[in-house]
C-alpha cells in the first residue's frame, strides 16, 4: 500500500509539473498528455481509496458468487444471464480469475442459476455488498407487444473458507499459572505445584489440567485443550456468519432489492443504499460498477 501510494505521490507531482509547463491552448500535444495523466491519476486514486475500505477479516479472500433468476421466466432468466455477464466483465477488468461452478441454463434464454468462484486480491471485500435483489425495468426483447416489464434476478457473495482451521496460540496472549495439585494422590499432588492453569486472554478461555505426575505433563495436556477450545470456538463463528446469510436470503422479498437498472422510460442505474447513481445504463451492463463498490463500501465504514 505505501509503494502505491508513492506512485500516485509521484504522478501527481508529475501533473503539476505539466501544468507549469503548459503555456497556452495551442500546445495540443501536451495538452493531451496532461489530460491523460488526470485520467489516469483520478482511477488510481479510486483504486487505493478502495484498498483503504477494505479491513475486514475476509475481505481479501477469495468467494463464491451466486445468481439466481426470480419469479417471471424467460424474463428474469434473461435478467440473470445479463448480471452474469456484468460480473464476468468486472472480473476480466480487475485481471480476476473466474471458474464456473455450477450453470443451470433457462429453459428458453438465459440461465436459472450461476455459481462461480472469483480469485483475486480482495475479491470478497469487492463484492460482498453486491449481495441483495437486482431490479431491471425495460421493454422486453421477448414481448411480441413490446411492453415494459420488471424482472428481479437475486446475487449473494460467500468467502472462501480454508478446510481446515489454523490455531496458532501466541505467548503473549495467554497467562500460565501454576498451583498445587488437590484430591487424590498421594504425598507427591500434594507438595508439588504440577497443576497448570492457562487462560486466553483474547477469548476468556481458561483451561486446566492436574491429573499428570509432572508440571510438564500437565502444560502439554492444557495446551491441547486450549487448542481444541479454540478451534470449536472458530468453527462456531463461522457457522453463525453462514447462518446470519442464509436468514438475510430468508428475510429479503422481492420489493427490498438494492439496486435498480432502468432501461425504459429513462436510463438509470441507482444504488438504493447509497443513493449512487448513473444514466449510463450500457457502461454499468459492461462491468463498469466500482463506483458503486466504492460508494458502498464508503457507506459500510462510515456507518460503522
Amino acid at each position: 500500500m505505501l509503494s502505491t501510494f508513492s506512485t500516485l505521490e509521484k504522478e501527481l507531482s508529475d501533473l503539476k509539473e505539466f501544468q507549469k509547463d503548459f503555456k497556452n491552448d495551442q500546445d495540443q500535444n501536451l495538452q493531451m498528455e496532461i489530460l491523460d495523466l488526470a485520467k489516469t491519476l483520478k482511477k488510481n486514486a479510486r483504486n487505493i481509496k478502495m484498498q483503504t475500505l477494505l479491513s475486514e477479516e475476509a475481505d481479501n479472500n477469495d468467494c463464491y458468487l451466486e445468481i439466481h433468476a426470480g419469479a417471471g421466466g424467460t424474463e428474469s432468466q434473461d435478467w440473470a444471464e445479463m448480471l452474469s455477464r456484468m460480473y464476468s466483465r468486472w472480473v476480466e477488468k480487475k485481471n480476476f480469475k473466474k471458474n464456473i461452478i455450477h450453470l443451470s441454463a433457462g429453459d428458453e434464454a438465459g440461465i436459472k442459476s450461476l455459481s462461480i468462484k472469483v480469485s483475486g486480491e480482495n475479491a470478497y471485500g469487492f463484492l460482498k455488498n453486491e449481495s441483495g435483489i437486482h431490479r431491471l425495468v425495460r421493454i422486453s426483447p421477448f414481448d411480441s407487444q413490446k411492453r415494459r416489464h420488471t424482472s428481479f434476478a437475486s446475487v449473494w457473495v460467500y468467502p472462501e473458507v480454508a478446510n481446515s482451521i489454523s490455531i496458532k496460540i501466541e505467548p503473549k496472549d495467554i497467562r500460565v499459572d501454576t498451583y498445587r495439585s488437590s484430591g487424590a494422590g498421594g504425598q507427591h499432588v500434594n507438595t508439588t505445584d504440577s497443576a497448570i492453569r492457562i487462560t486466553h486472554l483474547p477469548s476468556s478461555i481458561v483451561v486446566q489440567c492436574q491429573n499428570q505426575r509432572s508440571q510438564h505433563q500437565n502444560r502439554a495436556t492444557a495446551y491441547k485443550m486450549l487448542e481444541s477450545r479454540l478451534y470449536e470456538l472458530e468453527l462456531r463463528k463461522q457457522n453463525e456468519q453462514n447462518q446470519k446469510i442464509q436468514n438475510l436470503k430468508k428475510d429479503i422479498g422481492w420489493g427490498n432489492q438494492i439496486r435498480s437498472y432502468v432501461m425504459q422510460p429513462y436510463q438509470m442505474v441507482k444504488d438504493l443504499r447509497t443513493n449512487e447513481e448513473t444514466s449510463d445504463v450500457g457502461k454499468v451492463l459492461d462491468g463498469d460498477i466500482d463506483r458503486f463498490i466504492l460508494a458502498s463500501l464508503a457507506d459500510q465504514n462510515f456507518s460503522g
